[in-house]
């Protein structure tokens, strides 16, 4: 009788172990019916275990993909051994509403999951444990981390008036296109221009408003160009892009696009409204340039020719 007593005891205090540990607990037979449904799963669930108990665990949570799912769990039966997932491979297995306080911004509960085996006395595995465990405080400090240190590298390579890349950036990635050229020649051109006249701008209108047109300059470079070419402010009114897989002739319709785009805008700040245009030079990338700084200087000539003739032009350079 007291050996009786001893066992109902133990079980007892395992039971209440089981209902009341932090962490989700749910045992599934080989048809995947929910067989154990402890406290934790029932509080964040808000599903009693007379509701889930014998149900199918797909029907009863069909925003669990379930080929996913059976993959990692036939090879947990038929193997024998634990399967894992965590919040970085799939931020969940059950969507669970996230109330802790510290961790509020989360929409949901990020989980860890272990899927371990239990075998009967014969050594076979006809049920398997799901173990869900709430990491949502460690998922989000390490998901704020990482927007702080992509918004970090994001200030380091652009430039904060234009959102443009930086001039040290720029000739880093321009670096980058010579290196690949020299390895193996393509086409490639480059795009330097200014703003005509824009200390008269500055003068005129004040610093802030020649802080407009640059920044319209920008937003109208972005609007005319491909995502693969490399825009950046190399200084000052000065701007250059570097047009992938692009010879001068191509080069030059997007240069005059946006030469065009620029003299048809009007820049308005505060009772003003500012006419504005830009001078372009370009230079094609060949075997001649020996580095970058040359093909950035026949660029720059030609540019200055642009200015020479009347400005509001593109000229492209013509090696001697």
């Amino acid at each position: 009788m007291e050996q009786t007593d001893n066992f109902l005891d133990d079980f007892h205090w395992l039971m209440d172990v089981l209902q009341n540990i932090d962490v989700g607990l749910v045992v599934l037979d080989e048809n995947y019916t929910i067989q154990l449904w402890n406290s934790f799963m029932q509080n964040h669930s808000a599903s009693r275990p007379e509701a889930i108990l014998g149900c199918n665990l797909f029907d009863t949570f069909p925003e669990l993909p379930e080929d996913w799912f059976t993959r990692k769990a036939q090879s947990v039966f038929m193997l024998k051994n634990a399967a894992f997932t965590t919040w970085e491979q799939r931020p969940y297995l059950f969507k669970f509403e996230n109330y802790r306080p510290v961790t509020g911004i989360a929409e949901f509960m990020y989980q860890n999951s272990t899927i371990i085996p239990l075998k009967n006395t014969r050594g076979e595995v006809k049920h398997i444990c799901i173990i869900v465990y709430d990491v949502t405080e460690v998922a989000v400090n390490r998901l704020q981390i990482k927007k702080a240190n992509e918004k970090l590298r994001h200030i380091s390579r652009t430039d904060g008036l234009t959102g443009l890349l930086n001039r040290k950036t720029w000739e880093y990635d321009a670096t980058k296109e010579f290196k690949c050229f020299e390895r193996n020649p393509f086409k490639c051109s480059l795009i330097m221009f200014d703003i005509d006249h824009f200390k008269k701008i500055n003068d005129g209108y004040g610093h802030p408003a020649g802080d407009e047109v640059i920044r319209q300059t920008a937003k109208t470079v972005l609007e005319q160009i491909r995502e693969i070419d490399i825009a950046g402010r190399y200084g000052g009114e000065e701007f250059c892009i570097i047009m992938r897989n692009t010879d001068s002739d191509g080069a030059s319709i997007v240069a005059e696009r946006i030469r065009k785009a620029i003299e048809a805008l009007d820049v308005c700040y505060e009772q003003h409204k500012i006419k504005f245009t830009i001078s372009l030079g370009i230079a094609d990338l060949t075997k001649n340039e020996k580095n970058l700084t040359q093909f950035i200087d026949n660029a720059d000539k030609a540019l200055y020719k642009a200015k020479q003739s009347g400005r509001n032009n593109t000229v492209i350079f013509q090696a001697s």
